[in-house]
Formats: C-alpha cells, structure tokens, sequence
C-alpha cells in the first residue's frame, strides 16, 4: 500500500501547475457534497447524475492545469475508447484517466508517461471470486489466488481487479481478452507491481495502492520509469470558509 496523504482544495480552481515527470496528480470528489444544492436534496445521485457530475469536474480540473475554461476542454479517444486530450487543441500537455465507484470519484492527471486509475468500494463483493479469476485471470495470478485463506480473499480478489483495471486503462487496449495478458502482484500485504506483461517489458511499469478514503480502494498504473503520488481531496467552498 502506497500511504498517500490527501490534501484538501476548494473550489474555484485556477492556475494549477501540472505534475512533474514521474508525479500523478491524484484527486478523489465526493460527488453528492459536489453536486448542486438540488440534487443534493434529492438524495443519492442517480447513476446519470453521477456520470455528468464526474464529467464536469473532470473538464474543470483538467481546464485549471491547461489555463482554459473547463467548457473548452477538448477530449478524444484512441482507437480502443481511453479518453485522451485532443492533441490538436492541447497538444500532448498531460494524460488522465478517471474511475468512479459509490458515489465517489478518483481522477489521476500526469504529464509524463501513460495513466490508469481504477477506485472501487470496499464493501464490493464478487461473487465466486475464484470462478472468475480463472476466467479472467492470469495462470500466475489465479495460482497466487489459491493461497488465500477464505477470510482473505475478497480482499485479494478486490486488489487484483482494481491494479488490473488501473493497468488495463492506461495501456489504453480495452479491457476485452487483455487481462489475462499480463500480471500483476495479488497479495495486498506486498508492494503493488506488474510482474510480467506479453509484448511488453513490466518494469516499465509504475503500478500503486492507495487509500483516499475510508472504503476506498485505488489503484494508480503509470507506465514510466517512477511515481510519486501528490494527493488531494476537491471540496466545495463552504468547506473551507
């Protein structure tokens, strides 16, 4: 586990200065203290209400490290679907990738090297954990698998999954037949790492497990050769009033 402390900022946001190469920046929201005052009301965010509130802060994050507004904020996807700034508009400034589980947000901003971020909730639970792992799995990792005791291995199975997908997303392929392709470290009790990757070399991977929150799991992929996490927590203004 990699011990991040996140910082709390408020809003508005201006003039942020981007990540030096090697360092992530890494921001978790809490998207219903985000949201507006009526939705607020409302409860618990839809899942539509989730994904627009996700996008918005993803355009006004990524606009106060450019200098733009976060409406001109141009974004493309590569052929396989990760979003990527349009490199006509913005040029190759800075690469992210976002994750959202339970309401919550986590946005990972790099300048340098290729980023993935997955965040899943604690309290997840997948169901025939072993089953799946054979099915989606590395060999080495669905064996790692077996040693964990029945208490442990939800835990270890949520681990796996959230490093692979943070993995996954940041070599931009698609999640379809890769995650078998490559493995990474299953024991939570061990540095996160990638240990081995078809067509590719896995220390050129930087792969992390962070906390940003009590009943959060993230995971930070980096393809370069290091990482440094600077963490923050986006909270509206009256927060910090």
């Amino acid at each position: 586990m990699h011990h991040v402390t996140f910082s709390c900022r408020s809003l508005p946001l201006e003039g942020l200065a981007p990540p030096l190469a090697g360092h992530v920046h890494l921001w978790f929201l809490d998207l219903a203290e985000l949201s507006s005052p009526i939705l607020q009301a409302e409860g618990a965010l839809s899942p539509r209400q989730e994904r627009t509130t996700r996008r918005f802060y993803l355009r006004l994050l990524l606009g106060a490290y450019l200098g733009v507004p976060g409406k001109d904020v141009r974004i493309s996807r590569m052929v396989k679907g990760k979003p990527v700034l349009d490199a006509a508009t913005h040029g190759g400034a800075l690469d992210f990738s976002s994750a959202g589980s339970n309401g919550s947000c986590l946005i990972g901003i790099t300048s340098a090297g290729q980023i993935g971020v997955d965040l899943e909730a604690d309290q997840r639970k997948a169901h025939h954990p072993r089953a799946l792992a054979r099915r989606y799995f590395s060999a080495a990792e669905q064996s790692a698998l077996e040693s964990a005791t029945d208490d442990d291995l939800d835990t270890w199975f949520l681990h796996t999954w959230a490093c692979k997908e943070a993995v996954v997303k940041a070599a931009g392929h698609g999640i379809a037949n890769q995650l078998c392709r490559f493995s990474v470290e299953v024991d939570p009790a061990r540095p996160a790492a990638v240990l081995d990757m078809e067509g590719d070399q896995p220390d050129t991977w930087q792969l992390s497990v962070v906390r940003p929150q009590p009943g959060f799991l993230g995971a930070v992929a980096l393809r370069h050769s290091s990482i440094e996490i600077e963490g923050f927590r986006l909270l509206p203004v009256a927060r910090l009033s």
